[in-house]
């Protein structure tokens, strides 16, 4: 909002065009979008609110409120943690630099899921590692609210995320559990599901991402060893020994990554194994049926 370029006063309709071609000068890639996001935050107010209102001139506080939300955005934070929310499946979850943001990849993971476990969707145990916010536990729990569903991840930060979007969008059928992918599982428990979107980045791709994830994101939740697949390929080994007969193991995986773990399925002896495409074609879900006894 330089002075050599100030309107004779801020309307809505101009703050959103000064903020637009200032994020786009900037590389940021859906630099509109993000203006509205921020400036409705800023106004409390909602997309639809700023079109209608686009021609009322803005009070210095909420100038002042935008600015503050613009100068985080040009140091490339993402919105959601600006935000400190992020939509996944139609339901709002709360989210901060504790956990990933969720991604609408990660809704390719859920359908396979619930798909596939049509025939247990009455009485579907589950378990969701790597939970972070708690998406995907959340999720299954409510579009299948007469299962059951715990989520577990090594982070308590993660957990203390999961548990409060658990609890205030009612999933009241989900429990947490501290524990490294299966280690602190119960080995008597056998689940009809198990999902994972674990850390399958490599180590040296991580100065390649965009510089919201980079410098953002946790990088313990996006960074794993032997190429990105060291945790894959130790829950593709370990799953069959909690999942009952029939029971599927679904997995998220990184681009280019679903001929190798479709692999691991195979050589775990996993039958019916799958790869599904996410909404942009990248193959990106991998499930497979644990075998009946």
């Amino acid at each position: 909002m330089g002075s050599e370029s100030q309107p004779p006063e801020w309307t809505i309709e101009s703050v959103l065009r000064w903020a637009t071609d200032d994020f786009r000068a900037r590389g940021i890639e859906s630099p509109r979008l993000d203006a509205e996001l921020l400036l409705g935050h800023a106004l409390s107010a909602t997309r639809i609110r700023l079109i209608v209102d686009a021609k009322r001139p803005l009070e210095e506080p909420e100038l002042a409120r935008f600015r503050d939300l613009v100068k985080r955005r040009r140091g490339r934070e993402p919105v959601a943690y600006i935000l400190g929310q992020r939509e996944f499946y139609g339901r709002t979850f709360r989210v901060d630099r504790r956990v990933l943001i969720p991604r609408p990849d990660t809704e390719t993971l859920v359908d396979e899921a619930l798909e596939r476990s049509r025939p247990v969707s009455l009485s579907m145990r589950a378990l969701d590692l790597c939970t972070g916010t708690g998406c995907v536990a959340v999720t299954m729990a409510r579009e299948r609210p007469t299962a059951r569903v715990l989520a577990s991840d090594l982070s308590d930060d993660a957990l203390a995320v999961a548990r409060d979007n658990a609890l205030r969008l009612g999933a009241y059928n989900v429990a947490l559990r501290r524990s490294d992918l299966f280690a602190q599982i119960d080995p008597s428990w056998r689940f009809d599901v198990v999902t994972a979107n674990p850390p399958y980045i490599a180590p040296d791709e991580i100065r390649s991402l965009q510089p919201e994830i980079r410098d953002y994101e946790p990088r313990a939740a996006l960074v794993a060893d032997d190429g990105g697949l060291a945790l894959l390929r130790a829950i593709v080994a370990q799953a069959g020994t909690h999942l009952a007969g029939g029971g599927l193991l679904a997995v998220e995986v990184g681009f280019g990554q679903a001929p190798a773990v479709r692999e691991m399925f195979e050589r775990q002896g996993f039958v019916d194994v799958r790869v599904r495409r996410d909404h942009a074609r990248v193959e990106r879900v991998v499930s497979g049926s644990a075998r009946i006894p």
